[in-house]
Order: structure tokens, then sequence, then C-alpha cells
């Protein structure tokens, strides 16, 4: 008996949500063998265990019959953490920063197509046929590109399938995009927006010289707004020395007050130290820092309030920051009470041992998010545990 389990978990095995797609379980060195002696492709649900979109896949999608049935019949399917063990090194890899990812691999580990985020069913069908499709594949979609291709639609879905995983492609893609494109709908500005985040980018000069396009679809405030913020970034990168961890103030504050207003710019520098203190594990001055941003707290939006009071509540453990982030939170729940919010005030009332009303949001929070149709397992294991 002993042998035969050892030799039974020598072959890979299957995880099966119902009647949908059957995931295969192993290394990826078996997958990759397994897809060549059958001839198929590998399907990857590159994940991560926090990620919202990617367990509603699990949930809506990949129980589907439909999806099942075509899926088994033509992929090796596979599910990998791409945060833990070898998912780490083939996030690498295969470039993958966003989640979920789908990506399409042959036997010899080469990707042939992907895509990103949270897909309905007929979608998602379709462009599984389409990595099936040697001529619909994103290793053809490029080299149509790359011998000029200049049809808009063709453009404008090659840039939405590598926008997320390959910038300097997408923003090649999207500069001749833009260029046959005379008037602007609200998607275009989009994918202009998420591409356009840097001075440097020829796309930020489309920004600006095609603001009396944009503005027709998008407020000019939020035009102003985004402007701003990318050319402050353009400030920091000049301002930060990563290798000595310092910053020139006076540089920043010179340069950022040539369209800020004084007391802006150094708001803005104080928050962006916040930031780096964050990033850096800095959680004295961190907190020292967002005390003093925060101070007056009464004019920041809901969902302001309510990041910064989780984020207090991950990164800090002074009694007296944890109560200043009850505060939020509560401030937060004033303004617009919400599944989040509420779940935010929970954890930092159990974080303080405030069990009572710890457990009085906890309750409270799990059925405003049952009632949004959230995802509240988290709450409730909160819950269970007070």
């Amino acid at each position: 008996m002993k042998k035969l389990a050892i030799i039974s978990s020598l072959f890979i095995s299957v995880i099966s949500f119902a009647q949908g797609i059957k995931f295969q379980e192993g290394d990826f060195k078996s997958l990759l063998a397994k897809a060549k002696k059958e001839n198929k492709l590998i399907f990857v649900d590159a994940y991560a265990v926090w990620c919202g979109p990617c367990k509603l896949m699990v949930k809506n999608i990949f129980p589907k019959k439909n999806v099942g049935d075509y899926y088994n019949a033509n992929f090796v399917n596979a599910k990998i953490d791409m945060e833990k063990g070898e998912g780490i090194d083939l996030a690498k890899k295969y470039n993958v920063k966003a989640f979920p990812t789908y990506l399409f691999i042959n036997g010899d580990g080469e990707e042939v197509h992907r895509t990103l985020g949270y897909v309905e069913e007929k979608e998602f069908i379709q462009f599984a046929m389409d990595a099936g499709d040697p001529n619909k594949r994103l290793t053809t979609l490029k080299a149509k590109f790359d011998k000029g291709e200049k049809n808009p639609e063709f453009l404008k879905n090659l840039a939405k399938l590598t926008i997320y995983n390959d910038s300097q492609f997408a923003e090649k893609v999207l500069e001749r995009y833009f260029k046959e494109k005379s008037t602007f709908d609200m998607e275009d500005v989009q994918m202009l927006l998420t591409s356009a985040q840097n001075t440097e980018s020829p796309l930020y000069k489309i920004f600006k010289e095609r603001k009396a396009d944009i503005i027709k679809v998008f407020p000019e405030a939020n035009y102003e707004a985004f402007d701003k913020n990318v050319r402050v970034n353009a400030i920091f990168k000049k301002s930060y020395n990563a290798e000595k961890k310092s910053w020139d103030d006076t540089y920043f504050l010179a340069e950022a007050q040539k369209f800020l207003s004084k007391e802006e710019a150094e708001k803005v520098l104080k928050k962006a130290k916040m930031g780096r203190a964050a990033r850096g594990k800095d959680f004295k001055t961190y907190e020292a820092l967002a005390l003093e941003i925060y101070k007056d707290y009464q004019t920041l939006s809901s969902n302001e309030l309510n990041e910064i009071s989780w984020n207090f509540f991950e990164n800090v453990d002074s009694k007296s920051g944890l109560e200043t982030a009850v505060k939020w939170a509560q401030e937060s729940i004033k303004k617009e009470e919400s599944y989040a919010n509420t779940d935010t005030l929970a954890n930092l009332y159990n974080k303080l041992g405030d069990k009572k009303n710890a457990k009085i949001w906890a309750e409270k929070s799990v059925n405003l998010g049952k009632a949004a149709g959230e995802d509240v397992g988290e709450t409730e294991s909160l819950l269970k545990s007070l």
C-alpha cells in the first residue's frame, strides 16, 4: 500500500469545479510534459489569494458546464498562485503584474496568448478559442502589428491585450491607434490615461495635444487633476535618491510650486514621504506623517478615510495611533456606510482588544456585505474568533 501511495503521488492530480474546469495539480514541468504529449496548450489561471476578481471567477465562471466542456477538451488547465512557490518565478518569466491573468502556453513553455481580469462566460470561451487559433493568437497579432497594420479596431484590441503586461509594446500600439482616431470616446480616454503616466512618454504628448478632444467626453477638472498628478510624479523621480533613501526637498518644492500652491506642494511631499516610509517598513515615520497629514480628517471622503484607517490597522501598533484610526473609520461610516469601512472598524476594535465593539461591527459588516453580494469570508472568520 505504501508503494502504491508513493507511485500515485507522481501523477498529476485533478481539482474539479463540479461540471466546470478540471484543473491539474502538479509542478509546472509535469504540466508542460502533459501538454506536449497531448499536443495541447496549457491554460494557466495566474492568481493571488487576496484577489477579489480571482475569487469571483472561481465562484461564477469556472464551474459552468459550457466553460468546463471547452477548456477540458482543449487545454491542460492549471491554477497557480503567483505569489507562492514556483509561481513567483513563473510570474517573473511570464511578466504577470495584474490578477487574474490568463496565460496560454505551449508544451515548450512559450506563451502564445493571454488576457486578464474578470470575464463573463461567453467572452471567456471566445478568447480560449482565439488562443487555439494560430491566426488570432497574441503572437500572431504582434507580428501583424510589426508589419504596419493600422486598422483602429485591430490596434484597440491589441492594446487591451498588452497594456498591463507589456507596457512598452502597448505604448507603440496606442501611439499608432490615436494617430488614426479623429475623435475620442470614453474607452479611448481611459486607455490613454492608463498609459500616459510619464511626461516623457509619446502618449503624454498626445494627452496634451488632444485636450480639446478629450474634454468633450472627460470632465476638464479631471483632466487637469490627472495632468497635475503626472507632473508631480515626474518631479518625485528626480527628487528622491533611492540609493541614499533621501529627498531633495528644495528641488521638489521649487518645481512643484510652478503649478501647485506652497501648501499643496508641502502636503504632497509629506504624502510621498509617508508612502516611502510604509514601503520601507519604517512605520514609526509613517504613523507620524499620517497623523500630521490627516489632522483635519473631516474634509476627506469616505473612501479616503477608510483607506488610511485600514492602512493603520495593517501597519500601526501604537494604541494612540489605532485610536485615531478608529475615529477616521467612524467618520468614514458617518459619511457613507459600507461593508468595507464597517469591516475596517471591526478589525481596529479587535486589534485594540475591544472585543465587544469588534463583534458589533463585524456582525453589521457581514450583514451589509451579504446584502451587497460581497465575499464576507474574512469578516466571518473574524466574527468566529471573537
